[in-house]
């Protein structure tokens, strides 16, 4: 009896048994939490973001892949390892089949004892996690690597160009950053949505907004919370670049360096090595800047890969007193290329030059066959 008991209710059965509400069944996704502290879901899309530092006391929720250790006091014979399966269950002497997915360490002991309570007399029992599960999160939004990736208490991670960073310890949201190959020119770093799932087999999920300038400007690490698996972390989209883009580029969230090309009337034209998130002014001034008398600088042409593999031309013009703006003086990319034109007088004369060097070199072999004569 006391097998198919287990069996069949499962993690919602467990948050009903622990909550004194078997008496009536549960509505999906709004199993509640046992305790003082307990927290209503928020179903997905409609949940409202709280600040960060609301993320830093969440209890580990167990999951598929989790080992666990169970201690009977007074039976130390059932004692021994658990492995969470794929199903999300766990098997339990005397007991069989237990469903723990979606359950915080607490909740699985306290329903774990109530089970134990049918066989034993005194089930007192400990319950800890000796091997937790590798941490999944997902990065969406303006990252330079979108996707799925898997976190570990200890490897390496490299932003786009930059040096090789170890990681030691539980994982961060910055550290996820970085495995991602850093942020992009656009991301707007006051707003970095980070979504967690709460305690349920119903997927509920709860949800904070984080400002990474107060991180990497002032030090405010509750702005950089310990990811739990499942976390999906959204980087926003700036319409203009941050006023704090270029000092950006020296901290450990972005590319160091990229490549460009300055092409056309400059002195060093090509391929050029520059900070990240440099303006194009900038740019042009690292080419050897525009040669006199000979560049435009009411045309110069900004050509740019997108991510869906279209490209875009804009022109600007050549300012050295404009900061950083999209409209007037727009931050570079990776693989930018940037074309200084000739103006007006430049392409008259190169005109002239085309059309008088061969009749030049007619009034040359004229002369000298005169000469010969």
């Amino acid at each position: 009896m006391h097998r198919l008991y287990g069996r069949g209710f499962g993690a919602l059965g467990a948050l009903a048994l622990l909550s004194g509400l078997v008496a009536r069944p549960l509505p999906l996704g709004a199993a509640p939490l046992p305790g003082p502290k307990a927290r209503t879901p928020l179903p997905m899309g409609s949940a409202k973001a709280k600040p960060g530092f609301a993320m830093q006391d969440d209890a580990y929720i167990l999951g598929a892949g989790d080992s666990l250790d169970l201690k009977l006091f007074d039976a130390p014979e059932l004692s021994g390892g658990l492995d969470v399966l794929n199903d999300g269950t766990v098997s339990l002497p005397l007991i069989g089949s237990v469903r723990v997915q979606g359950l915080t360490l607490s909740q699985a002991q306290q329903w774990f004892t109530t089970l134990f309570r049918k066989q034993l007399q005194r089930p007192d029992l400990q319950l800890k996690v000796v091997r937790p599960r590798p941490i999944r999160v997902a990065l969406v939004g303006e990252v330079e690597r979108p996707g799925i990736y898997s976190l570990t208490t200890s490897e390496t991670t490299q932003t786009e160009g930059g040096p090789t960073i170890s990681i030691s310890g539980l994982p961060t949201l910055v550290d996820a950053l970085q495995k991602a190959g850093g942020i992009t020119l656009n991301a707007n770093l006051r707003d970095v949505t980070l979504q967690r799932r709460l305690p349920g087999e119903a997927p509920s999920y709860k949800r904070a907004s984080l400002n990474l300038l107060d991180l990497v400007f002032e030090g405010d690490q509750q702005q950089n919370p310990l990811l739990f698996d499942g976390d999906t972390i959204r980087v926003g989209r700036a319409d203009q670049p941050v006023p704090e883009s270029v000092a950006l580029a020296s901290t450990t969230l972005t590319a160091k360096r990229i490549t460009v090309y300055v092409v056309g009337e400059v002195e060093r034209p090509g391929a050029t090595e520059v900070s990240a998130n440099i303006p194009l002014v900038q740019a042009v001034l690292a080419a050897g800047g525009p040669k006199l008398n000979r560049a435009s600088r009411s045309n110069v042409e900004l050509v740019r890969i997108n991510r869906n593999g279209t490209a875009t031309k804009e022109s600007f013009k050549l300012d050295f007193s404009q900061g950083a703006s999209n409209s007037k003086n727009p931050p570079l990319r990776e693989g930018d290329a940037v074309i200084v034109n000739r103006n007006g007088l430049s392409v008259a004369s190169d005109a002239l030059a085309a059309v008088g060097g061969p009749l030049t070199n007619l009034v040359n072999i004229w002369a000298l066959t005169k000469l010969v004569q």
